[in-house]
């Protein structure tokens, strides 16, 4: 446990004054030196505390700042041996990716698939839960929608963006979407696709909406035969991978580092499962190859 120094520091100084208060007010009504020498035996062991405490918090940052070398080391390491690892491994392969509640997408994650060889066709971010609030009756009419409660409407709005995704021929759908603030895309849509990443986790209960978004989502993908994977980085507040998992689709839950993203490219490249930090998770990390060694260098 750390010691919180300022909390300790404040706490003596009141102490400090209330055995000061002590001595002048036992002075005065009573003249009695023995009380005196009593409140000066206390400060005594106090300031033997204090002194102490000080001690304790100097070895307590200098473990801190040993723990925060080897945490350095450690992702310099992952860095440096990750592309010996991934390197080809998704040569060719096609991928879209879905983020189900806008955490922001790290550049990271982009460089190692695309370090893996993979193409990622298209981001998709969804806003504000895809809720129309407002502007529900208005989309519901410009989209030909089947009207009903807000669920009701944004099952459907989920469904048609994921088949947008696929096909193509949705672009009425995502236009009218990213016009009303409710998602943000970049890439190209309809490109033949091998896997989609579905990018989970809430930072609000509130916002949790997996049976209307990401469920449709991953349930539509699946039917059209097309491999999906559930992520989400490991210091989300709320977890998706219980609710992906019911799916028995590959799910990484610590997206954000370099095992996590190692354990993602060797199960879309076909080595599957649960990977991760989290009571969910089964292993942190995929059995992993030995990169070829070329006998005549």
């Amino acid at each position: 446990m750390i010691v919180d120094f300022r909390y300790h520091v404040v706490t003596l100084v009141a102490v400090f004054l209330a055995l000061g208060i002590g001595i002048i007010i036992g002075s005065a009504l009573l003249g009695n030196d023995a009380i005196v020498q009593q409140q000066k035996e206390i400060t005594d062991r106090l300031e033997a505390q204090l002194q102490e405490i000080r001690l304790e918090n100097k070895a307590v940052q200098a473990k801190l700042n040993e723990m925060e070398v080897n945490r350095t080391i450690q992702q310099q390491f992952e860095k440096q041996v990750l592309p010996a690892l991934i390197t080809g491994k998704l040569e060719g392969k096609n991928i879209a990716i879905i983020e189900t509640n806008n955490y922001g997408l790290r550049d990271e994650l982009l460089g190692t698939l695309e370090m893996a060889g993979a193409q990622v066709t298209s981001i998709t971010t969804i806003l504000n839960g895809l809720n129309p609030g407002n502007q529900k009756d208005d989309i519901v009419a410009d989209l030909g929608l089947k009207d009903g409660e807000t669920n009701e409407v944004i099952e459907q709005l989920s469904r048609s963006m994921a088949e947008g995704i696929v096909t193509g021929q949705k672009q009425v759908v995502l236009n009218t979407l990213s016009q009303a603030g409710l998602i943000k895309s970049v890439g190209e849509y309809g490109m033949p696709l091998n896997a989609v990443i579905i990018v989970g986790g809430s930072p609000d209960k509130s916002l949790i909406a997996t049976k209307v978004i990401d469920n449709v989502i991953i349930n539509y993908f699946l039917k059209e035969g097309i491999a999906v994977f559930g992520v989400e980085e490991s210091d989300v507040a709320y977890s998706y991978m219980k609710d992906y998992q019911k799916f028995n689709i590959s799910t990484v839950d610590n997206i954000e580092t370099a095992p996590g993203q190692l354990a993602l490219v060797y199960a879309i490249a076909g080595k599957p499962g649960h990977y991760g930090v989290k009571t969910t998770a089964k292993r942190l990390l995929p059995t992993l190859e030995a990169p070829e060694v070329n006998k005549n260098e």
